[in-house]
């Protein structure tokens, strides 16, 4: 039985296949751990949902930004969704619904100690342990699963707060939150998010690092999986491996092999995207950006 952490696979589900043909993958036997970023760009967001959700407890991914996105869509009057055709398969198809239904019941972390990984779709707050971060995940989980669900949804967008604080209540402890597991690349020793920040380190604004070398972070227990920075691509390094190698850029997919001496494993992809956008960033839900 072999566990694979596979990077952003944002709707390339032919490239999905070529990967897991290599891998030889046996749902009966292994099992996929997904870092978020199902769909958008790729064309074909509708038949990776269908087929992930389809792979059953063979399966597991957490939320991604894009994912978040496509949910909050469907929360919208028809007349305002999105212009992206590739989630707009998604939204109209007959068991649309129930994807995204499925969709929002994912967590935002998981963890494994006895594998001793960890995954989250882009980073932890520097004042987060694992234990605080499953803290802070499974508050903001409950809430997308509540009934009230819908109002979190559409209120989630936005840059402010900038960073993560046990003062934040409400909403503004949600957002910032959501923002830290699921955009988060750059931060202050604060655990203040540089949003602007996208490129490889070194390009950052001074006084920002990395979220994983943010200096005085706390300890992780486990190794962490993350997916979201094509830019940082196949990457290894303070308990920390990154698995987004922008697939949908023209770039590969990767896989993780997770075992005591983690094996990376990529193929090309031939379903590059055209734009590069954090649909998180801003409060206008037609804006693309």
């Amino acid at each position: 039985m072999s566990t694979y952490a596979i990077g952003d696979v944002q709707g390339c589900y032919d490239t999905l296949c070529r990967l897991l043909e290599h891998l030889r993958f046996d749902p009966a036997a292994d099992r996929l751990w997904f870092t978020g970023d199902l769909v958008n760009r790729g064309g074909q967001s509708l038949e990776t949902l269908r087929f992930i959700r389809g792979l059953g407890d063979s399966a597991l991914a957490v939320l991604g930004n894009h994912d978040l996105h496509l949910i909050a869509e469907s929360v919208k009057a028809t007349e305002r969704r999105q212009k992206n055709l590739d989630l707009r398969r998604v939204l109209e198809a007959d068991d649309g619904a129930e994807l995204i239904d499925w969709l929002r019941q994912r967590p935002l972390l998981h963890m494994d100690k006895e594998l001793g990984f960890a995954m989250v779709h882009a980073g932890l707050s520097p004042q987060w342990t694992l234990d605080r971060a499953r803290i802070e995940a499974e508050r903001v989980e409950k809430e997308l699963r509540g009934k009230d669900y819908k109002n979190v949804l559409l209120r989630m967008y936005g840059d402010r707060p900038r960073g993560w604080s046990r003062r934040l209540k409400g909403l503004d402890r949600t957002r910032a939150a959501i923002n830290a597991f699921t955009r988060m690349r750059y931060c202050d020793p604060r655990g203040q998010i540089s949003f602007e920040a996208k490129g490889t380190p070194g390009t950052q604004p001074a006084g920002f690092y990395p979220w994983f070398e943010a200096p005085g972070h706390k300890p992780r227990s486990c190794r962490v999986v993350i997916g979201h920075w094509s830019a940082l691509g196949r990457f290894q390094g303070m308990g920390v491996f990154g698995v987004d190698t922008g697939c949908v850029w023209g770039g590969k997919l990767t896989a993780l092999k997770l075992q005591s001496e983690p094996e990376f494993i990529a193929v090309d992809c031939a379903q590059p995207g055209s734009t590069d956008a954090d649909p998180l960033a801003k409060d206008d839900m037609g804006d693309s950006d």
